[in-house]
């Protein structure tokens, strides 16, 4: 398989030894669910299912959340890579409205999971600010900031002289969202798979899913490892969709840039830390973490492959130091990790969740897009109220059903 990611990951380093699962045995085993991926979104998912009383299997290839999970930046925010303006366009101001409150709630929703796990998931909640890249986007992002007003979301709007009274930098103006946040991915899905572990989940690290047999009720998937009979199968496969085997998605992959500084002596020119973003697409981000670094990224290209070598990687590395210098120039910058990964876009820039209407019994959970592990929460959440045979608001906007427009 290609590799997901190249260079040093900031979260993998310290935090002491995460627990450790065996391979699938050779024997057979029985579950209600079979969870396909151990990242963010296969962990959340197993720690929902099984609170919710379902017996529940996890395999992962590797090793739970060293896959892309270890490479995201960690940002909770609810607004989206798709502004709630086009959003309406698109899907009218109902569905669009209800995509967007959605997300909002799974923002506080995957906050207070996080304040009720350990504290090595580095969480904070935090406030976003949203700032125009040039003159040309202060109208857009007028009306988006008027549009979210409108629908109840709490936003303030930040004129040029607003900026600069309280950051370092000038920008033509921003928005400001609240009740964001910020954490260490790859902790919170160590975290998780640990909690359900507890609750009884069966969680099995290198194995790797071969094939899948049978109907609904009743599949036979064949591990290399073994066999797990299960009455549905949960794809949250990440950046290797192929492994679900859902054909004609509309899916743009790209790669993507990241870089951690060292620890600095202070961070008091960063405005209560807030998380930083812009309308340019593709976008800048960055944000600080708890022991005192910045994390910058984006750089996106249109690249299924990351990197492979470290001049390439020092490139792409010392472009987003010189970006974040520009922001912070007070600051005296260096890099300690680097990194560059692959992810994945769908076309219409919303996750794809829930059943294949095409296979029962098979759901996906792909949070693609900037907003991963928001979109991990609505999977957990969606997911499970179709598992028990309920039905879910957000199925006609974020399921399967009539969005399968081909690869991209």
């Amino acid at each position: 398989m290609e590799p997901l990611y190249f260079g040093s990951l900031l979260w993998l380093a310290g935090g002491g030894e995460p627990p450790r699962y065996p391979p699938l045995s050779g024997l057979s085993s029985q579950c209600d669910v079979l969870v396909v991926g151990g990242g963010l979104t296969g962990t959340m998912a197993v720690d929902a299912l099984t609170a919710a009383g379902m017996s529940v299997v996890l395999i992962d290839e590797g090793r739970i959340g060293e896959g892309s999970s270890a490479a995201s930046t960690g940002l909770l925010q609810y607004s989206n890579d798709i502004m709630l303006t086009d959003l309406l366009s698109r899907l009218g101001d109902e569905r669009a409205s209800h995509f967007y409150r959605a997300c909002k709630y799974a923002v506080e929703r995957l906050c207070q999971l996080a304040e009720t796990l350990p504290g090595d998931v580095a969480f904070k909640r935090r406030s976003s600010l949203y700032f125009a890249s040039a003159d040309t986007d202060v109208p857009k992002l007028k009306s988006e900031y008027e549009a979210l007003r409108a629908r109840g979301f709490s936003v303030d709007w930040l004129e040029e002289a607003d900026i600069r009274a309280i950051f370092p930098f000038a920008k033509p103006a921003a928005l400001v969202t609240s009740g964001d946040g910020e954490l260490n991915p790859y902790r919170l899905s160590v975290r998780l798979a640990e909690r359900a572990a507890k609750k009884g989940a069966r969680i099995y690290e290198n194995t790797s899913l071969k094939s899948v047999e049978g109907s609904k009720g009743d599949f036979a998937c064949q591990t290399s490892h073994g066999i797990v009979r299960a009455a549905s199968v949960v794809y949250a496969v990440g950046y290797r969709p192929e492994i679900a085997g859902i054909g004609n998605l509309a899916i743009r992959y790209a790669r993507t840039s990241a870089i951690a500084t060292r620890v600095l002596p202070s961070l008091a020119d960063w405005h209560q830390r807030w998380l930083l973003w812009e309308t340019a697409r593709p976008y800048l981000y960055a944000r600080t973490t708890q022991d005192g670094r910045i994390v910058m990224g984006g750089l996106d290209e249109n690249i299924r492959r990351p990197v492979t070598d470290l001049y390439d990687l020092n490139k792409y590395a010392n472009r987003l130091l010189e970006e974040a210098r520009k922001l912070f120039p007070g600051l005296s910058l260096e890099t300690e990790y680097a990194w560059n990964a692959t992810f994945c876009e769908s076309a219409d820039d919303l996750p794809w969740i829930g059943e294949d209407p095409e296979r029962p019994g098979r759901y996906v959970a792909l949070g693609y897009g900037g907003n991963g592990a928001v979109y991990s929460m609505l999977a957990s959440d969606i997911l499970t109220d179709l598992l028990q045979g309920k039905t879910s608001a957000l199925a006609d906007i974020v399921g399967l059903r009539n969005r399968r427009t081909g690869p991209q």
